[in-house]
This record gives structure tokens, sequence and C-alpha cells, in this order.
């Protein structure tokens, strides 16, 4: 009898414990615009040439976020890390080179995404965006994404690829 109930406590203690452990067990999201929701920081924004070289587009460490919502909206910020300041403490005040360093060196836009689950391309349909030639276009890009990262590649400016990678901030 003393067995028994030792064998049946012994019975719980064993299914709590599972219990518990399964409780802390992360639920992955099912649906790749589930898995873009969120916030993301820049980890490089590069160049890849068609020979596979590549040059960093805001430098070794950009800054930056990218923020996904549920509903649909995204706003995306990329900047250089040394963009030098002003010499005058007012931005409209800036000269023809500082003004220069600035569009050159970061680029920001916002609006609303879709996610298209069967070819794995988020479409960013921008609002306004600092270069204002984006302003009211969509643009394409195939993408991939985990639970730390997610990666886009877009035609570059100049010629090759941009590959932007970014990293979930908790």
């Amino acid at each position: 009898m003393k067995q028994a109930i030792l064998f049946r406590s012994s019975t719980i203690v064993l299914l709590s414990g599972t219990l518990i452990s399964c409780s802390h067990v992360a639920v992955q999201p099912d649906t790749l615009k589930e898995q873009v929701v969120g916030t993301w920081a820049y980890v490089s924004v590069d160049t890849v040439r068609p020979d596979g070289s590549r040059q960093p587009m805001y430098g070794t460490s950009p800054q930056g976020l990218a923020v996904f919502d549920e509903a649909g909206h995204y706003i995306l910020m990329t900047s250089r890390a040394d963009i030098p300041k002003f010499r005058s403490a007012n931005r409209l005040e800036g000269t023809a080179e500082e003004n220069r360093i600035v569009v050159q060196g970061m680029i920001a836009h916002f609006g609303t995404y879709t996610v298209n689950e069967t070819d794995n391309t988020i479409t960013f349909h921008v609002t306004a965006s600092s270069f204002p030639n984006w302003n009211g276009v969509e643009q394409k890009r195939p993408f991939t994404v985990n639970a730390e990262q997610l990666t886009w590649t877009t035609p570059a400016s100049g010629g090759g690829t941009a590959e932007v990678i970014l990293h979930r901030l908790k």
C-alpha cells in the first residue's frame, strides 16, 4: 500500500514537472506574417555585386529599426553610425555638404505591408519616404524569417542586390 501511494505521488510529481516544462515552450507563429510582426534592429545592409563582392551601404555598423505591426503597418529607418553633426544647432541651416552626407547616409519610410505566403515576399506599400521617389510606390522583396533573424533582398541603387539583415529585439 505504501509503495502504491509512493508510486502515485511520484507519478503526480513527474507529470507536474512535465506540464511545467511544457508551459515554457515558445509557440512558433503559424504564418510568415505572424513571424515578421515585431521590432527588428539592423545588423547589415550590403550591396552584393554580381561577382559576389560586398560593400556596406550604411557602414559596417548600421543603426536603425524596422517595426511591423499585426494590422499591416510598418516603419523603418536605417542610418550610418558615423554621420557627423551639423556645425549649426539648427537643422534648417545645414550646408550643402552636410545635407548631402545625411541624404546619402540614411533612408526612412513608412506605410503598410503585405506578406505573400506562397512566394515568400514582403511588399512595402510606401506612404512616405525620405527618398521622395518612393512615395506611393510598392516594393516587393523576397525574404526569409525565423525567430531571431529577418533578411530581405532588393535591387541596389548602385548595381547588384541590396541584402538587408535584421535581428529581432525582445
